[in-house]
């Protein structure tokens, strides 16, 4: 794919760029090497200051940096300006925080026979980011925060079609005044991946993608012995039982599957539901689905723009088409249509069955899979029957079913009457092949330090210091 901005609403190739060299990438490592040694002699206090103008430079800028968002890969204007104030919030932070998360640790000196006994954190060095396309500012600024405040230096490679997103990240670090080679964005193509995550410099991996780019990254690293945390794929149960506000709970759904053009890891996808209120919340959730305005992403009256890529919608089709052919139903939408750009119409698809691709694989458009169930336990089995274990919804006024259904569902977040979403404060990832580790909160900051155990001792008596005479 080439590193280049290509408007999803036509087609069109806006803007390309070349490939990083390897002697542009070796003095990208050099001055990662060097940027990690200054941030590291930096006080928490110091980087925290940086980290704040980062913020305020992103809130003075937020509506140009949107529409860059919007242009290169689709998301509404609207939303894309939401992003930009989340990663502001998430600067903010960790700028607050960080320093208390990274505390010294002391534990009971005398549970281990020592004077003193504590835990310290450490950064590690220079941290590879392999980020995607979805959330291009977000997504990156979830490792970039929290990194930066530990101490590490990042190095971005971004998603190849938000080039101009990802240059940005390295200049925002920049002016807000980290050190040079603190956050650097390599424009690089997947096959030069490799060769960086290889390098002795770079210490750890993040990525956030697919599964077969995370298998990739996590067999480089396990190779190098480098550490890894992968938040991948994600088919995101919503199961709606009795008790539910049924209302609700079809208002949330249509938001929790379309936000974004429908390409989040963490939408709802899997839409299972009681038999006892199926038929209404199939008949609330299908009217608001379809009365959706699909457009312009830059006006701010459109809900849905293009998909981000002609790749992505292929698959899209490609999945509901497998479905209809093997008798499922299409409710609304399913239709593309006939118009430049990578269009795809908020859709809904009943009657699956196993057989369909779409009854096990993760569809990363605006397509939602209706499911009937007839008890609790059915809901949970068609829940958990997907490799995948990122989020999960459930839906109940039952404080005791609320209970069961946190313990019982299996996934890496569980929200209870809400949708899912990622909050600074709260750690966020998944388990099966959603990946491993964790982003955020005082657990993702500590991902990529080196958690070191120090023990002093008693120091020695005069008598036992004294020469043994006898």
């Amino acid at each position: 794919m080439p590193i280049a901005t290509i408007d999803p609403t036509d087609g069109r190739v806006l803007k390309t760029f070349e490939p990083l060299s390897e002697a542009r990438i070796e003095a990208a490592l050099i001055r990662a090497t060097d940027g990690f040694a200054a941030l590291r002699a930096a006080s928490f206090e110091q980087r925290a200051t940086w980290l704040r103008a980062a913020a305020d430079i992103l809130d003075a800028e937020r509506d140009e940096i949107a529409r860059t968002m919007t242009v290169e890969m689709g998301k509404t204007l609207v939303a894309a300006k939401a992003e930009v104030a989340k990663c502001a919030v998430a600067c903010r932070y960790y700028a607050k925080n960080a320093a208390a998360f990274l505390a010294d640790e002391p534990t009971d000196p005398a549970a281990v026979k020592a004077r003193q006994a504590f835990v310290r954190y450490q950064p590690l060095g220079p941290v590879l980011a392999v980020m995607p396309w979805n959330f291009p500012l977000w997504q990156a600024m979830r490792f970039a925060a929290p990194a930066l405040m530990a101490g590490n230096a990042g190095l971005l490679k971004h998603a190849s079609n938000v080039p101009q997103t990802a240059l940005f990240m390295e200049q925002l670090f920049r002016r807000a005044g980290f050190p040079e080679g603190s956050f650097q964005t390599l424009l690089i193509g997947s096959g030069q991946v490799e060769a960086v995550l290889s390098d002795s410099r770079v210490v750890a991996a993040t990525l956030t993608g697919s599964e077969g780019a995370g298998r990739s990254i996590a067999a480089i690293a396990g190779r190098e012995l480098k550490k890894t945390v992968l938040e991948l794929g994600g088919s995101d149960p919503f199961v709606v039982l009795p008790s539910a506000d049924i209302a609700r709970a079809a208002a949330v759904a249509v938001t929790a599957r379309c936000q974004n053009n429908g390409q989040s890891c963490i939408a709802a996808k899997r839409f299972i539901v009681h038999t006892d209120v199926y038929e209404a919340f199939a008949t609330a959730f299908v009217e608001r689905m379809a009365a959706l305005t699909v457009g312009d992403p830059m006006d701010e009256k459109t809900d849905v723009g293009p998909l981000a890529t002609e790749q992505g919608r292929a698959d899209v089709v490609e999945l509901v088409q497998d479905a209809v052919e093997r008798g499922a139903t299409v409710l609304c939408g399913g239709t593309v249509p006939d118009q430049p750009g990578w269009w795809y119409p908020p859709t809904v698809v009943a009657d699956l069955t196993p057989e369909m691709r779409m009854y096990r694989e993760e569809v990363f458009g605006p397509v939602a899979g209706l499911y009937r169930v007839d008890s609790y336990e059915e809901a949970i089995e068609v829940a958990n029957g997907t490799d995948f274990g990122l989020g999960s919804n459930v839906w109940t006024t039952d404080p005791a079913e609320q209970e069961r259904a946190i313990g019982d569902l299996e996934a890496g977040a569980v929200f209870v009457n809400g949708m899912v979403t990622s909050y600074p404060e709260l750690p966020f990832g998944g388990i099966k092949t959603s990946g491993y580790g964790r982003e955020l909160s005082a657990q993702g900051i500590r991902e990529f330090c080196n958690v070191k155990t120090v023990w002093v001792g008693s120091e020695p008596s005069a008598a036992a210091s004294a020469p043994h005479t006898e």
